[in-house]
């Protein structure tokens, strides 16, 4: 009995630590894309959209599945009211979904790197 109580303990205090991970791996993940959007509005550089979104998505992908959950997450909200509000349309949205799946797939950002977009970046 106290072997079951134990396993049914252990189960929980995994899970709790699970969730906790997940959860951390989020909240982490959102800030790597309010870096990319900050620093996508900071550059203002012509092209260099796409590069921002697949690097926002790559970086909080490779926090684990909260951060890559937050991405999918945060890029489908703004591509939903960039197609609903701002009017781009959509091969635009597409274009943007095309990035910010390559780079939650682990794909390298500097695919859509614009020529001259400063190191910094």
């Amino acid at each position: 009995m106290r072997l079951c109580v134990c396993f049914v303990l252990l189960s929980f205090i995994l899970c709790a630590s699970a969730d906790l991970r997940f959860a951390w791996d989020a909240v982490r993940g959102t800030g790597d894309m309010a870096r990319a959007y900050w620093d996508m509005r900071e550059a203002n550089y012509k092209g260099a959209d796409k590069y921002f979104h697949a690097r926002g998505n790559y970086d909080a992908a490779r926090r684990g599945p909260g951060g890559a959950w937050a991405a999918k997450v945060l890029s489908d909200l703004r591509e939903k009211w960039q197609s609903d509000v701002s009017g781009r349309g959509a091969a635009d949205t597409r274009a943007d979904q095309e990035a910010n799946e390559w780079g939650r797939r682990g794909g390298d950002p500097n695919r859509y790197r614009p020529a001259g977009l400063p190191r910094k970046y």
